[in-house]
C-alpha cells in the first residue's frame, strides 16, 4: 500500500508555514514518520502570526485550518532551541533520522548553532533539505520572504492581469505551493540515492526558481523577441472566445475555451441564435464576450458545463468552496475524510491526490496539538526520564501550550 511505502523512514520537520510542512506532509501521506519540533514561543507561523493571551486562553494554536491541512499524518514536540538542552535533544533526534527540513531564512540555523554539518556530526548519513526563498547562495541567501514575496521575484505578476493594470498577484503564495512539492519530489530522491549509497547529502530547494515554469512563456517571449508579452486577462492568443461567464446562479460561471473552429462551430450551433451574426470569431473579442454571456446569463453553470463538454467543447463550472465539499466527482472519489480533532471536532481533510490501484490513501491520524507527543518521543523513544521530562516543563524547554514571546 502507498501510504506504507515510506514506512521506517524519519524526518525531523523544523519547517513552518506552507512550502516545508507541505513538502513533510507529503512524504508522511506515503508512511514515513514525520517528528514536527515547534517551540512554545516560537511556534509554527501558519497557528498564528503572533500570540495574545486572549488567543491563548482560547486555543487558538489549535484552530486554524491551514495549519492543520498541512500537518496531518505527523507527531509533534516542542523544543526550546535556544536552550542547550534543546538544542541536545533535537541532535538526539537527528541521531536516529534520516532527513531534517526547514525552511527558515538563511540566517537562523547559524544563529542556533546548527547546520549541516553539525547535523552530520552526528548522523554522518543525514540529509538536510533547506528551502529558503531564494536558495542558500548567491546574494539574495538571506533575504526573508513568504510565499507572494517570491511570486513577485519570480516575474509572475508581470504576466497576469489586464494591460491596463498594474502587475497582478494571484494572492495565493504559488511560492509556498509549488515550493512544498518541488521539495517533497527533491527529498524523495535524497532519500533513493541515500538508500542505495548509505551517504546523507545538503538539498537546497529555491523556492523562486521552482516558479519559473509557471512563467515559461514569458521569459521564452522576451528570450525570443526582446519584448515583454502583453497582459491579456482571461483572453489568450490564438482562442477565441476564452473567458469566464456568469451564469443563471447568483455567483456561478462557466470558463468556455474555444481553440479551433470544430469547437468554433460547435458552439454557435448549441447558442445559436446568439452567435449567428459573428462570422470572425478573432474580429471583436469583446462584442463577442458580451454575447456569449448575455447566453449564458440564463443557463445552469454546471448542465451548460455537461453539454458543452459532449460537444466536445472545452467548459468548466468554477467551483466555489461552498460547493466542493458537495461535488459529486469529489464524493465519488472519496476525497474528504472527516476526522476528529481536538479543539476543532469533526472537519473535513483533503485526501492525497495519488492513488493506489484505485484505491483512496488513508488519513492516519490529524494534524497533532501543540506538543502532543512529547512524552511519546522524549522519554518512550529518547529515553529521557520523568523527572528529567519534568525539569524541561519547568525550565519552558518543552509544553503543550503557547507562550508569549519573553522580550
Amino acid at each position: 500500500m502507498i501510504e506504507q511505502s515510506l514506512r521506517g523512514i524519519r524526518i525531523i520537520d523544523l519547517s513552518m508555514g506552507w512550502a516545508g510542512p507541505l513538502a513533510c506532509r507529503q512524504l508522511a501521506d506515503m508512511g514515513a514518520d514525520v517528528i514536527k519540533v515547534e517551540s512554545c514561543e516560537r511556534f509554527d507561523w501558519w497557528r498564528s502570526w503572533e500570540a495574545t493571551p486572549e488567543w491563548i486562553e482560547d486555543d487558538g494554536a489549535e484552530k486554524s485550518s491551514a495549519f492543520n491541512m498541512v500537518n496531518r499524518n505527523k507527531r509533534a514536540i516542542t523544543l526550546d532551541l535556544e536552550d542547550p538542552s534543546g538544542r541536545e535533544i533535537l541532535l538526539r533526534l537527528v541521531e536516529s533520522a534520516h532527513a531534517v527540513v526547514e525552511n527558515f531564512s538563511g540566517a537562523v540555523l547559524p544563529k542556533l548553532n546548527l547546520s549541516y554539518d553539525v547535523f552530520k556530526s552526528v548522523n554522518d548519513k543525514i540529509i538536510l533539505m533547506s528551502m529558503p526563498a531564494f536558495g542558500s547562495t548567491g546574494p539574495w541567501a538571506n533575504f526573508r520572504a513568504y510565499g507572494s514575496t517570491v511570486e513577485q521575484a519570480s516575474g509572475l505578476p508581470h504576466l497576469n492581469g489586464l494591460e491596463q493594470d498594474p502587475p497582478t498577484m494571484q494572492h495565493v503564495a504559488f511560492g509556498d505551493a509549488v515550493g512544498g512539492l518541488n521539495g517533497a519530489a527533491a527529498l524523495l530522491v535524497a532519500l533513493r540515492y541515500q538508500a542505495r549509497s548509505g551517504e546523507g547529502q545538503f538539498v537546497d530547494v529555491s523556492q523562486v526558481e521552482g516558479l519559473f515554469p509557471l512563467g515559461a512563456h514569458g521569459i521564452m517571449a522576451y528570450a525570443a523577441t526582446q519584448s515583454l508579452p502583453s497582459r491579456t486577462g482571461n483572453r489568450r492568443d490564438g482562442a477565441s472566445p476564452h473567458g469566464v461567464y456568469q451564469c443563471a446562479g447568483a455567483d456561478d460561471w462557466l470558463v468556455i475555451q474555444i481553440f479551433n473552429d470544430a469547437q468554433w462551430q460547435a458552439l454557435r450551433t448549441v447558442a445559436a441564435p446568439n452567435l449567428d451574426e459573428f462570422d470572425d470569431r478573432f474580429a471583436d473579442p469583446e462584442e463577442l464576450d458580451r454575447y456569449i454571456a448575455s447566453w449564458t446569463a440564463h443557463q445552469n453553470a454546471q448542465e451548460l458545463m455537461y453539454r458543452l463538454q459532449s460537444l466536445r467543447i472545452p467548459a468548466a463550472a468554477t467551483n466555489k468552496a461552498s460547493t466542493l465539499l458537495n461535488d459529486p466527482h469529489l464524493q465519488a472519489q472519496n476525497h474528504w475524510q472527516w476526522m476528529d480533532r481536538a479543539v476543532v471536532g469533526n472537519q473535513p481533510n483533503p485526501s492525497p491526490p495519488f492513488r493506489a490501484n484505485g484505491r483512496t490513501v488513508q488519513i492516519r491520524s490529524p494534524a497533532p496539538t501543540l506538543g502532543q507527543h512529547n512524552h511519546e518521543v522524549l522519554v518512550g523513544e529518547l529515553g529521557i526520564s520523568q523527572q528529567q521530562y519534568e525539569q524541561l516543563i519547568e525550565r519552558g524547554t518543552i509544553g503543550d501550550r503557547p507562550r508569549m514571546q519573553r522580550k
